[in-house]
């Protein structure tokens, strides 16, 4: 397998007009955005390892009811796993409590469709179980990170116009 393509998910760039802080208190560190970037991080390992689970099964022929409900599975999780990283960085782009939390419970949905998609391919033997408890390990420690993250939120004076995130 070529693994050339496993870590395309581009690198965390402070500079990048996204990330960066130009009110007053920019000097100031920032310990929601250091955690987004420790998270994003982590994400970016867990695609490489996913990436590896899922690149092999996207290349099966679909010669199969059972292959192609397989390689449509990787497809889902494959485009939700890149969901995950672009989501991370745009709770970053608007600096608010309501978009971060928004993203948050987005972000948190698809890491746990992932760990739990991967069992398919394990009860189909599309996979091999001690792949997937690498990549299901990466995930916990991605669980881990998501949650100091989510605890830097500062509520600002934002209100979130559907009332889900007072």
């Amino acid at each position: 397998m070529n693994t050339n393509h496993l870590s395309d998910m581009p690198d965390w760039d402070d500079n990048h007009p996204l990330f960066r802080d130009h009110s007053e208190e920019a000097w100031k560190p920032n310990a929601t955005r250091d955690a987004c970037k420790e998270l994003y991080k982590q994400w970016q390992q867990v695609m490489f390892l996913l990436k590896g689970i899922l690149l092999p099964i996207l290349e099966k022929p679909e010669d199969s009811i059972e292959a192609a409900m397989d390689i449509d599975m990787a497809r889902e999780l494959h485009g939700d796993a890149y969901i995950v990283g672009v989501k991370i960085c745009s709770s970053e782009a608007g600096n608010t409590y309501v978009l971060r939390m928004e993203n948050a419970a987005i972000i948190r949905k698809l890491a746990q469709g992932i760990a739990t998609g991967l069992l398919g391919f394990e009860l189909a033997d599309s996979a091999e179980e001690s792949y997937i408890n690498v990549v299901r390990d990466e995930i916990e420690k991605f669980r881990s990170l998501f949650k100091v993250w989510v605890d830097s939120f500062e509520k600002d004076d934002y209100t979130d116009e559907w009332g889900l995130f007072c």
